[in-house]
């Protein structure tokens, strides 16, 4: 059967999606068997296990099942994947609340609220050629059809995030002499990113996350807190599921902070991606073209419903654009027409500057994929970050292109994500603090801007993940083997060295390798790197070693440039590969080559 899951979150060769740990190093408690004997396990042909015992008798072994909380606190891995059996987040469990319903007592019955997100919004209707706002109604009516109550657009609580996420970057760049306010502000509404930072980067990276919710957990302080009390209702009688682009959304929502210990409820009970919901049409046998189309709901009398609405600034939210523009308002008086966008290495990776009499006032970027935030990651950690705030999305070309949405069936994937792109623009465009009802919550429901009730609602915290020490989690580095040479260099991640099995040493001071002694026919020949980290000297024929980045320890690394007369095939120690071997593979050498340890790690 095909995975339910997205190809950005299967490991391949084709994206920088940063994958998860082989194995699962999340310890979990095992009941040992009363008695010493011995026994069998026997696999049937469906797949499953029996243990078979002295006795002839069986039982059938239960599968080991990880929870996300439990995914979500472990440090095993970096971020999700299929690989993590999600029990709690699925678009089952939003159909075994509505057949719940059904059968249920009229006091005991939930009642089931839908948020979709624009971007989810904009991806269906792509695949079913219809206009974001024909969409965002068919969508209202089918799923008020298999039982839901009410459906929002998150679009509406992106407007609190907006506005705090403006607010906390004014309020960290005026008091940024002080130690407790630090620069550059990174975004936090990707869960992907987060669990990132918190897991790779721990205690460095957090200082500089922004606090304010994602429009996602922002719904569920709106559904949760202000929308119950609207309908007399506590939180826990409220259920509560949200339409993402993205898979780690799921995460997000499990977070333990986002989590109500009065009402043992969340702020968001499910959270269905595009995908899920597209097979749901399909197991319901409902083409979303042919429904006719439901009136928008809305969350308070303030906020008009007649249309979707959306912000100006790409499908990620907006993030750069509108705290650029209220910054630059806010910090220097310049009211800025148009943002002006410089790609630097590549269209995932943009720079913003506000600038008067030649001194750059403000420095933004926008930094979406992994590659780049590992770029961003180095620059920090050397002290030459110049940016005041950037815009951090996990997925390459932002959320738009999230592991969760729908692909194309005969579209390329760039010819898709542009349609999405064009038909997200094609919505009415507003500015958060115009938008209908939202100073009016602010008034009533949070008590003012600013308010403790607001902190607390549309803020959360972020902390460092520490490392488990389990066994299974240590990556062991093996010494500096002995005995015959059977390559001329082996890298081991020592810092980021490199050693010599010439000498069985760390590498001497520049110099070069001749022929005779590393055994590489002419005219190869190959510089020997410096131990501090000087650049490579030599010839500078074919094969040269390259200095590059490592992204698990921000020092220099070194590494085989390819040579194009030689086949190199590279071989990664670990899923991350930040680190990673070249094994040369001409016939008759490689299989020597492979002889030497290929689990080489931190």
């Amino acid at each position: 059967m095909a995975s339910p899951f997205s190809g950005a979150l299967q490991l391949t060769d084709l994206d920088d999606f940063i994958g998860p740990s082989q194995d699962c190093v999340k310890p979990m408690k095992v009941d040992k068997s009363t008695g010493s004997g011995m026994a069998k396990i026997h696999i049937e042909e469906d797949g499953s296990y029996f243990q078979v015992r002295q006795d002839g008798g069986t039982q059938k072994l239960e599968k080991a099942k990880i929870s996300l909380g439990d995914c979500l606190a472990c440090s095993g891995c970096v971020t999700s994947a299929e690989t993590v059996l999600i029990t709690q987040q699925s678009h089952e469990e939003l159909r075994k609340i509505l057949d719940a319903n059904k059968t249920a007592a009229p006091s005991q019955q939930r009642l089931v609220v839908v948020s979709v997100s624009p971007q989810s919004r904009a991806s269906l209707a792509a695949r079913f050629q219809l206009t974001p706002t024909d969409t965002a109604k068919k969508l209202t009516a089918f799923f008020k059809k298999i039982g839901v109550h009410y459906v929002f657009d998150t679009a509406f609580s992106r407007n609190f995030s907006l506005l705090e996420s403006q607010r906390e970057f004014v309020q960290r760049f005026r008091g940024q002499a002080s130690s407790t306010q630090t620069l550059p502000v990174l975004t936090s509404a990707c869960p992907g990113w987060i669990c990132y930072a918190e897991k790779t980067h721990g205690s460095f990276l957090v200082p500089h996350l922004s606090t304010a919710r994602s429009p996602q957990q922002v719904m569920g302080s709106l559904v949760k807190d202000f929308f119950a009390q609207q309908q007399h209702l506590t939180p826990d009688r409220i259920y509560h599921v949200t339409v993402m682009p993205c898979y780690d959304k799921k995460l997000e929502a499990s977070r333990p902070d986002f989590f109500s210990q009065e009402h043992q409820t969340r702020d968001v009970d499910c959270v269905v991606t595009t995908g899920e919901v597209f097979k749901l049409l399909e197991e319901e046998g409902v083409s979303l073209s042919e429904l006719e189309p439901a009136p928008l709901d809305s969350l308070c009398n303030g906020a008009s419903a007649q249309e979707p609405t959306s912000h100006r600034g790409g499908g990620s939210g907006g993030y750069l654009e509108h705290v650029f523009r209220h910054a630059a308002r806010e910090l220097f008086g310049i009211h800025v027409d148009e943002v002006t966008y410089r790609p630097l290495r590549n269209k995932d990776f943009q720079e913003v500057t506000l600038e008067k009499e030649g001194r750059i006032l403000l420095h933004f970027a926008a930094a979406y994929g992994f590659r780049n935030i590992q770029n961003l990651v180095q620059k920090l950690k050397r002290g030459r970050c110049p940016y005041h705030y950037v815009e951090v999305m996990a997925c390459p070309a932002g959320c738009l292109n999230g592991g969760g949405q729908l692909k194309g069936p005969s579209t390329t994937s760039k010819e898709l994500l542009q349609h999405v792109q064009m038909l997200y623009d094609t919505v009415t465009v507003q500015v958060p603090e115009d938008a209908p009802g939202v100073q009016e919550l602010y008034e009533h429901w949070l008590q003012g801007e600013g308010s403790e009730r607001a902190g607390r609602l549309l803020h959360t915290s972020y902390r460092a993940v520490e490392m488990a020490s389990s066994g299974l989690s240590i990556r062991w580095r093996p010494e500096v083997p002995r005995g015959p040479r059977t390559s001329p260099w082996a890298q081991v991640c020592d810092q980021c060295s490199l050693y010599c099995l010439e000498t069985q040493v760390r590498p001497r001071p520049v110099g070069s390798l001749r022929q005779s002694e590393s055994g590489i026919p002419p005219p190869h020949s190959w510089s020997h790197p410096c131990q501090t980290g000087g650049e490579p000297s030599g010839p500078g024929r074919q094969g040269t070693l390259a200095r590059e980045e490592c992204a698990a320890h921000s020092t220099p690394r070194w590494g085989w440039r390819t040579c194009p007369t030689w086949n190199w095939a590279l071989k990664t120690p670990w899923s991350l590969g930040p680190d990673s071997l070249h094994f040369c593979a001409v016939p008759g050498r490689k299989q020597a080559l492979l002889e030497r340890p290929r689990e080489i790690r931190c």
